[in-house]
């Protein structure tokens, strides 16, 4: 004699993890300050220096990205200025920057992103979003993540 359950079938609960919970998006950058190609470095050091940022995506007249520009290539243009006897800050940013940029995607999550710095050199990465950039994290935003996660979760 056989036994029957008439339960029938269970749906099995959603399980949404924190991990997948916390992206990119949640704690990027929205309001960027971006820089042109044509700008010259002596503005880029004032603005950088003004905002207390070290560095910032470089767009075209269109608004797409075309590189990243930083502290860094700032101290080159230094050093190569007073090697070279040029004015300080006279170069265009479009000489100094980086062009080969690398990103990151706005719905890539928290714990992917740290990945992502880790085995990089990088301190920020401009976030795209269809293609379009829409922000920017820093190392700086995802250690704010991960602190706020140890309070909703770690023990």
């Amino acid at each position: 004699m056989g036994f029957s359950s008439f339960t029938g079938q269970r749906i099995k609960p959603e399980k949404k993890s924190i991990e997948a919970a916390i992206t990119v998006s949640d704690y990027m950058a929205k309001n960027l300050i971006t820089f042109k190609p044509e700008q010259s470095l002596a503005e880029v050091m004032e603005i950088l220096a003004r905002n207390q940022i070290t560095g910032g995506p470089v767009v075209d007249e269109r608004g797409k990205l075309v590189g990243l520009i930083s502290e860094s290539d700032c101290m080159e243009q230094l050093s190569n200025s007073r090697y070279y006897n040029l004015p300080m800050g006279s170069e265009k940013v479009e000489k100094y920057m980086s062009s080969v940029v690398e990103t990151i995607d706005a719905h890539v999550d928290i714990f992917d992103a740290a990945t992502k710095f880790h085995k990089s050199s990088h301190r920020r990465f401009p976030v795209m979003e269809s293609g379009k950039l829409v922000g920017q994290i820093s190392q700086h935003d995802v250690i704010l993540a991960a602190l706020h996660l140890k309070s909703q979760s770690w023990k």
